[in-house]
């Protein structure tokens, strides 16, 4: 007989943990609350328009190859990558902005161009970015947050400094540009914390970004979801879409045997969840929680977001498939995040126009517009706050990208704090997880395995090894190694 595992939530890291529980002959059961599978990589369709409505960054190509890989598979299996010329543009000011091209000859370029002697300080720091990238990869994020002693290395121990620094201070040291200064902290926001609080090791972000670069899946990154579903189905995973899991259920020795979904009890041997980790032990009768209210609201959450979906009736001009808006102070807006939760007065944002890039996700001669603004998980959600953001942005991409928009838009759709709780049972609507600070690093996050419940198991953002897509393959890669290492003792 298998031993039979349910999955609460279809995320990333559910999705990658059940193929790989199936490969090892477990019986896996997904259950997912909303319609489609994929947790927050839904698509939204309207009026011949495609929005990915959650990670629309495809970055460290490598990680998603090797998890294809561990099934005889490759991404071209599934779906058709193009990487992108430029990755990014970073907006200024009017007429003044920077593309950060496809090669790091390109950049070298642009840099030096922007601050006379910084290629070559540039080319110091990506190398260094790039030897740290592969000891994360080699020996940090593919260790499960058990001991402190996973992180203890000849390698790692060499590295000790970069944990003691942090990125804003090692960029500040050798870049003066301020708009060089921007783009290099720029990727540290996927790790959900200011630089400053972010250890230096993690420049290993500037060569995901600069070194391994930003890549399109063909129709968009729900190709990935659909891709992990289908490699899933493959080797027998069965999918359960609207069944919210209503609880956890333990036995009397403390063990979990299952859950109940729409009232009725679902046996299992083991359960793994990779829904919000604060939301999972809410399943559970609370003298079997092992996280506290208290615990939860003492931790450094990554942002929330607002946004907007909107459909354009013609093509626009001036910008990029990824567009970064840092015409604002970059360090003010962070405190709204992080210091003094609350609205930014004029906050940074980020336009997505995935048409530009893949006829599929628009209309003809029509452009997808997904706009993204970071705020601080927790704070007031109202249609007001929302419509005044919309308007606050639209004026000044208009501005910015000398073009009339809110007299093009068809419709718009928006997304923010209230929906993040209640579609995603997300703490305080959080949209990334728990941030990477050195006191939320590896073992000292919240574990892959309950402490309290035998045969209870979770995964995802909350949990090793982070925050976004790339991680969350590996948290399921992790997660079902230890349950498989665990029933064969």
């Amino acid at each position: 007989m298998k031993r039979k595992i349910v999955i609460v939530g279809s995320g990333f890291s559910s999705l990658s943990a059940a193929s790989y529980l199936a490969q090892k002959d477990f019986e896996v059961h997904v259950y997912e609350k909303n319609q489609t599978l994929g947790g927050r990589a839904r698509q939204l369709k309207k009026d011949g328009f495609t929005f990915d409505m959650g990670p629309s960054w495809y970055w460290m190509p490598d990680v998603f190859e090797s998890f294809y890989n561990d099934f005889e598979k490759t991404t071209k299996d599934f779906y058709q990558l193009e990487r992108l010329d430029p990755g990014y543009q970073v907006v200024f000011g009017e007429n003044e902005s920077i593309a950060i091209g496809d090669s790091l000859e390109k950049i070298y370029t642009v840099f030096e161009n922007e601050e006379k002697g910084s290629s070559k300080k540039l080319k110091r720091f990506i190398e260094l970015a790039k030897e740290n990238y592969e000891i994360a990869i080699q020996n940090l994020v593919y260790r499960p947050g058990i001991s402190p002693l996973e992180l203890v290395t000849p390698v790692t121990i060499k590295k000790i400094k970069y944990f003691l620094s942090n990125i804003k201070r090692d960029v500040y040291k050798d870049f003066k540009s301020p708009k060089l200064r921007q783009i290099l902290q720029f990727p540290v926001l996927f790790l959900g914390a200011k630089p400053s609080n972010t250890p230096s090791f993690y420049n290993f972000m500037n060569f995901a970004d600069f070194g391994l670069g930003t890549w399109h899946p063909e129709n968009g990154m729900y190709s990935i979801v659909l891709a992990m579903v289908a490699l899933g189905e493959s080797l027998g995973v069965h999918f359960h879409t609207d069944t919210a899991v209503e609880k956890i259920t333990v036995d009397a020795s403390g063990k979990a045997n299952g859950i109940v979904v729409n009232g009725e009890a679902i046996t299992a041997d083991i359960v793994l969840s990779g829904a919000d980790y604060h939301h999972s032990e809410k399943l559970l009768d609370p003298k079997y929680r092992v996280y506290s209210e208290s615990y939860w609201d003492k931790k450094v959450f990554a942002p929330s977001s607002l946004l907007f979906y909107i459909g354009l009736n013609q093509k626009v001009k001036n910008v990029s498939h990824h567009t970064l808006f840092f015409d604002v102070d970059f360090d003010l807006h962070a405190q709204a995040i992080y210091d003094q939760p609350e609205w930014p007065e004029n906050p940074l944002f980020y336009a997505n126009f995935p048409s530009m890039s893949d006829p599929t996700m628009a209309p003809k001669g029509k452009e997808a517009c997904f706009l993204l603004i970071p705020i601080a998980p927790g704070i007031e959600d109202t249609s007001e706050l929302r419509e005044h953001y919309l308007n606050l942005v639209l004026d000044r991409m208009e501005k910015l990208t000398e073009q009339p928009i809110k007299e093009q838009m068809l419709f718009c759709e928006s997304f923010c704090v209230n929906d993040f709780i209640e579609d995603y049972n997300s703490y305080k609507g959080n949209a990334y997880g728990l941030a990477n600070t050195l006191l939320q690093t590896a073992f000292l996050r919240p574990k892959l395995k309950s402490k309290k419940v035998k045969n209870l198991y979770f995964t995802g953002q909350l949990t090793v090894p982070g925050p976004g897509v790339p991680p969350a393959l590996i948290s399921g890669k992790l997660v079902a190694d230890l349950i498989s290492a665990s029933t064969s003792d």
